[in-house]
């Protein structure tokens, strides 16, 4: 089993224990499913628009906890947003430059 710490933008948080089988998206469902009784002022209105922040990354909905190599018996911190719309994964790893408006190229005269 993973105990995972899951944290609010509020701040608030809550541990649960999952199998290294479990995705990102059985994770939300699970915690929709089960949501604590403080954090009310926070509920959602669907699972689908919970989303798992780990290492500043966005965990995308059929990633597994046993993926991410997360070790057994410590407890791996998370953040739990609600956001409609992940970013595009990149293999760089940037933000998608088409979307942002940024370039890095140079005219030289």
């Amino acid at each position: 089993q993973i105990n995972l710490r899951l944290i609010l933008v509020s701040g608030k948080t809550k541990e649960f224990l999952f199998s290294p089988n479990d995705s990102a998206a059985d994770i939300a469902k699970h915690v929709y499913d089960n949501w604590p009784m403080d954090w009310e002022e926070e509920q959602v209105s669907s699972p689908n628009i919970l989303r798992l922040i780990y290492q500043g990354r966005f965990l995308h909905g059929n990633v597994t906890l046993g993926a991410l190599k997360l070790p057994f018996g410590k407890t791996t911190v998370m953040h739990l947003v609600a956001r409609e719309t992940l970013p595009e994964p990149n293999s760089q790893g940037q933000r998608n430059r088409e979307k942002t408006g940024e370039s890095n190229c140079c005219i030289i005269l």
